[in-house]
């Protein structure tokens, strides 16, 4: 479980490139519909087999290859279930810079350091976005 079950993990919005390690992960258990309202996790799967939460450090920067190309994210949940299939995911819940949350397969994510250039660059463009500048 996480050790303050009361508080969210993403309640004052987004972060830039200085503050993102305030971000709480959800680490030691698979999360539930009730952690995901409370905003205590990102995702819960309740269609799959076997979840059990992956042995990562988290919160951990990376950069998520979505369909819109990459994005700066922070993975504050990582979790790997089973599909029907037998098949393996391993799911990531990610708090994006403006604070929204998101749901990748960590095969289409890069863990990064906070200090990789291109992280600080998405991450600045983001609030950059955000804020009606141009990044």
């Amino acid at each position: 479980m996480i050790d303050d079950a009361e508080e969210p993990l993403f309640e004052e919005g987004g972060y830039d490139v200085e503050d993102w390690k305030r971000l709480k992960p959800f680490v030691g258990a698979v999360a539930t519909l009730e952690d995901v309202q409370a905003k205590r996790a990102i995702f819960a799967l309740d269609d799959t087999e076997n979840g059990r939460p992956i042995d990562m450090v988290l919160p951990q920067p990376v950069i998520w290859w979505g369909d819109d190309g990459e994005e700066a994210a922070v993975a504050v949940q990582a979790e790997a279930h089973e599909t029907e299939d037998g098949e393996t995911m391993e799911v990531l819940g990610l708090v994006t810079p403006d604070g929204g949350g998101a749901v990748a397969l960590l095969e289409d994510v890069d863990l990064v350091d906070d200090s990789d250039p291109v992280w600080r660059e998405l991450v600045t463009a983001a609030i950059g976005e955000e804020d009606g500048e141009e990044g």
